[in-house]
């Protein structure tokens, strides 16, 4: 037993002496193979780094391809192993460094086993980088391409569109946005700022842009847009499997299309581009809003820069010399000729630039630009293309006529639209009245006359749409650019049949030369010095003659429109003529004559056998109308106020003619007058079968004031205007003239406490209410005696001296009332404590003006309970917000939930005890300007000084 044993041990001992000595070998072989080892690693590895090179020089070959992620983890796992590799190489050069007796097997034989394992390693790597599959796959498209774009951060007219489109896109209900303006103005500078832009990385998975030519087809947009996919459309030529694959390929993206230049309207889902995909968006940039209309994108008017910023433009372009003092006038005038066309800009402050501080070479090109006969100046010639290309498109000679007419009025005046459409009509642009045909009798001719209107008011929209003339600040009125009137008289130089003298606004004190009179169709000579007019020029072939302002013109020759038989226009407003000549009788073709604001004319004689249709004679010292203005049978507009005094009786017998005259006008269609009292207003419309028409228009005004806020309506322009003063009571008169009135003045009146005591059925289609001097007016609608929406057209309100006024509303707000209200102005109502009543805001989601001044009472602008369950998203488009003379408001609203999404400026005046603003790190993202007393302003309580911080740079003292 114990020798089994003991044998047993025997032989374990001799197996376990056999392993340490295989183990002891083996490490003395690794030890002794250590040189050899080390040159193998070497070698596999020089290999392996050669197969990895050979990929990354074969991926550079190929711009729009890139290396499989297998390929890519393959390449990560190479550089990690090198690292490896780099460990070793230092281990062995460390052992390698140690004199012979100093080295240890066992530590070179542990070297040189990792250095045999690392080599099975490295082979397997390359065997593995033989990638049978193919190492390369196309690209996936980069979420944005950069363009280049120049820099308008520091021009807020520019960058306030792209904020305003970044401001759009966030709106989950806004699929397209559509950017319109005309040529050259800066559409693509702010695309290209828009592709660029931060957010947009953040916002969207993929951007494409698309610059579309005016013969781009369907088919090249759909390919440029499966290019900027990066999707194989190999072989595929069919325009709705191409829409297919776009549709689906974008299906799970949130992409943003920018589409510059557009020129026609594009059928988006057609192109496979659809509107229910993840929150995508489409910006698209155009000259012609009815692209924007008809492809259903919300519309974006692009204007021309600021004055300021065309400056800061030029000034960055052309260097420090235009701040020489004998360069900056120059320059500031070169600017103004650029009007405020960002490409024209760029391309004359290149040609400036040049001049240096020569501010002889500066005068000459000032002179050159302004001179458009014969100046070369760079740029010029590609804007003008721009612009031409709109006036070649017009689809009429009349319509091009009726843009070159807009040249003939100075630069940069404002027009208004009905006196334009007017003179368009006289000149027989539009419906030439004279073509009517008398067989189906007056009415007939009304109706034709008012369809004319109708078609002045198309035409002036198409040429708008165009951008050949802009839409004035100023309500209701028009303009051209610097550069459009410009081109306008240059190719009306070259035109025969629309040959213009226009001297307009250069001091003139003696008239033009007799040939200059005999040479042109349209002559204008408005704003000048003119004291004398030639006897009786040689003009047989003018249409229009403007003399308006000339004041210091007071007498006109009796045989001065002599020769002037097809004069149709005539416009003597302003002028100090206290008479008309007799010759005047012999303008036969005679339409529109306007003599408003001769202040110095007394007598109206020799009309009664012109066929005139538009007669203006406000504001003259005609004191009474002689018999034959009924004669005037053709007299489609009359402007008319007479100011006598109303307590002389011969005055109510004066009253009672005229408007017995004009009443029995039956071609009237439009009519601006003066009743001295209600009785007359009352005559005037039970006599005038046509004042309910609904393309009737009218200004009427009843009683006398003075007011300044009297001629408050004036500014806006309205269709129909009405205006009453010092009257009592409520006159079933004035409700049924109010019930068709889109403007409303009621002054100094007495006898009604509120104006819905008019009747709601009758203030409802007003759009303007004016409001001043009423002491007994409490509110204007008393809610609870209403049982259905109530001004839900009004778009501006203003309240005025309204001693008694409590509030606005009284009583339930009743849905879709005050809807459309856009500006509230309320002023010196000493008895108001509150301005919105409760379910008042929520109505007003399309208030951007607010002022309020010299209320002594209030003491919150939005109350703490108005402000209780309000929606963050409150007030959603007020872009103003002024505040004067509150001395008792101590805050704007109780907190700082409110987003004030479009809130641009706030002007705060007297308002010491107001010492919080309810702004926060977030809301106002668009807040510009803070106008306030520098006092107030270092007075203001902020929660954190990084609010603070953020609007310092907006504050402005006042």
């Amino acid at each position: 037993m114990l020798e089994a044993v003991a044998s047993a041990a025997i032989v374990e001992t001799y197996k376990d002496g056999r392993v340490l000595c295989s183990n002891m070998k083996q490490k003395i072989d690794y030890a002794n193979d250590l040189e050899n080892n080390y040159k193998r690693l070497i070698e596999k590895a020089e290999k392996l780094y050669a197969r990895r090179e050979d990929i990354v020089i074969e991926a550079d070959k190929y711009k729009t391809k890139q290396l499989t992620k297998e390929c890519d983890l393959w390449i990560s796992r190479v550089t990690n192993g090198e690292e490896d590799v780099r460990e070793l190489t230092t281990k062995y050069e460390n052992e390698q460094s140690k004199k012979a007796k100093w080295r240890r097997h066992s530590k070179r034989a542990k070297l040189s086993k990792s250095m045999v394992e690392k080599c099975e390693e490295l082979h397997s790597l390359w065997l593995e980088g033989k990638f049978e599959r193919g190492i390369m796959v196309e690209k996936l498209p980069e979420r944005v391409r950069t363009l280049h774009a120049a820099k308008i951060e520091d021009k807020p007219s520019l960058y306030k569109v792209v904020e305003e489109i970044l401001g759009l896109l966030k709106d989950r209900d806004v699929k397209r946005i559509g950017l319109w303006g005309s040529g050259g103005i800066g559409k693509t500078t702010i695309m290209r700022n828009l592709n660029n832009h931060e957010d947009i990385a953040k916002m969207f998975d993929i951007v494409i842009w698309v610059t579309i030519s005016k013969d781009r087809s369907e088919e090249k947009l759909q390919r440029a847009i499966t290019d900027r996919l990066k999707m194989n459309m190999e072989g595929i030529t069919n325009p709705d499997e191409i829409a297919w694959r776009i549709s689906k390929e974008l299906e799970c993206k949130k992409y943003l299309l920018l589409l510059d230049e557009v020129w026609n309207i594009l059928d988006l889902p057609k192109l496979g581009i659809q509107d229910n995909q993840k929150d995508s968006k489409v910006v698209l940039a155009t000259r012609f809003p009815k692209i924007c209309c008809d492809m259903k994108t919300e519309l974006i008017n692009m204007k021309q820069m600021s004055g300021a910023d065309a400056w800061k433009m030029f000034t960055e372009k052309v260097g420090q010399n235009v701040n020489l003092p004998s360069i900056e006038p120059i320059a500031k005038l070169v600017v103004r000729e650029c009007a405020g066309f960002p490409l024209l800009i760029d391309k004359v402050a290149s040609t400036f630039k040049q001049k240096k501080d020569n501010s002889f070479l500066w005068n000459y090109g000032l002179t050159s630009l302004r001179r458009w006969d014969s100046f070369k100046v760079q740029g010029m010639d590609e804007l003008i293309e721009f612009l031409k290309f709109c006036y070649e498109g017009l689809d009429s000679e009349d319509k091009k006529f009726c843009f070159l007419y807009g040249a003939l009025y100075p630069e940069d005046c404002e027009i208004h639209r009905d006196y334009l459409i007017e003179c368009w009509r006289a000149e027989g642009f539009i419906c030439d009245a004279n073509k009517f045909s008398d067989a189906h009798g007056e009415g007939h001719k009304i109706l034709q006359f008012r369809d004319a209107r109708d078609e002045g008011h198309k035409m002036l929209l198409d040429l708008i749409n165009v951008s050949l003339l802009e839409e004035s600040e100023k309500m209701n009125h028009v303009r051209m650019n610097k550069v459009l009137r410009n081109m306008a008289l240059k190719i009306s130089s070259k035109s025969k049949t629309f040959k213009v003298l226009v001297k307009t606004r250069e001091g003139l004190q003696e008239p033009p030369n007799a040939v200059e009179w005999q040479q042109v169709n349209r002559i204008s000579l408005i704003d000048n010095k003119l004291c004398s007019l030639p006897d009786l020029p040689d003009c047989n072939n003018v249409s229009t003659l403007f003399l308006q302002r000339n004041r210091d013109l007071k007498v006109i020759p009796d045989t001065f429109f002599g020769c002037m038989q097809n004069l149709r226009v005539l416009d003597l407003h302003g002028t100090g003529i206290e008479s008309l000549p007799s010759s005047v009788s012999l303008l036969k073709c005679l339409r529109a004559l306007y003599l408003n604001s001769c202040i110095s004319l007394m007598e109206l004689h020799y009309l009664e056998e012109l066929e005139l249709e538009v007669l203006d004679i406000r504001g003259t010292g005609i004191n009474h109308l002689p018999i034959q203005i009924g004669g005037l049978l053709q007299l489609k507009c009359l402007q008319l106020r007479i100011d006598v005094d109303p307590n002389n009786r011969e005055w109510e017998a004066l009253v009672e003619a005229i408007i017995e005259e004009v009443a029995t006008l039956k071609c009237l269609t439009s009519l601006s007058i003066c009743f001295p009292k209600v009785d007359c207003l009352k005559s005037f419309i039970s006599k005038s079968p046509l004042w309910k028409d609904f393309r009737f228009t009218f200004q009427f005004s009843v009683g006398y004031h003075d007011s300044i806020s009297y001629g408050i309506l004036d500014c806006f322009e309205y269709q129909r205007c009405f205006k009453f003063a010092n009257g009592e009571g409520v006159n079933p008169v004035i409700s049924e003239v109010l019930a068709e009135t889109d403007a409303f003045g009621l002054i100094g009146h007495k006898g009604a406490s509120r104006l819905s005591d008019f009747g709601i059925e009758n203030i409802n289609r007003m759009r303007v209410c004016l409001i001043e001097g009423c002491d007994e007016i409490e509110t204007i609608v008393q809610g609870n005696s209403v049982d259905r929406s109530a001004l839900e057209w009004l778009e501006k309100m203003c309240i005025s001296n309204a001693q008694k006024l409590e509030s606005i509303w009284e009583g339930p707000v009743h849905a879709g009332s005050l809807t459309r209200l856009t500006s509230l102005t309320l002023q010196r109502c000493p008895k108001l404590k509150k301005i919105f009543s409760n379910g008042m805001i929520e109505q007003l989601f399309k208030l951007e003006h607010l002022s309020v001044e010299e209320c002594p009472e209030i003491e919150e602008i939005i109350t703490n309970s108005e402000n209780t369950g309000l929606e963050p998203e409150a007030l959603p488009k007020l872009r103003t917000l002024v505040l004067s003379g509150l001395l008792k408001v101590e805050s704007i609203c109780t907190d700082d939930s409110l987003k004030w999404p479009t809130l641009e400026r706030i002007t705060i005046s007297r308002c010491q005890l107001l010492t919080r603003l309810p702004l926060n790190k977030e809301n106002a993202p668009y807040l510009r300007c803070i106008e306030g007393d520098q006092l107030w302003w270092t007075a203001l309580e902020w929660k954190e000084d990084a609010i603070k911080g953020r609007f310092e740079s907006f504050f402005k003292s006042n």
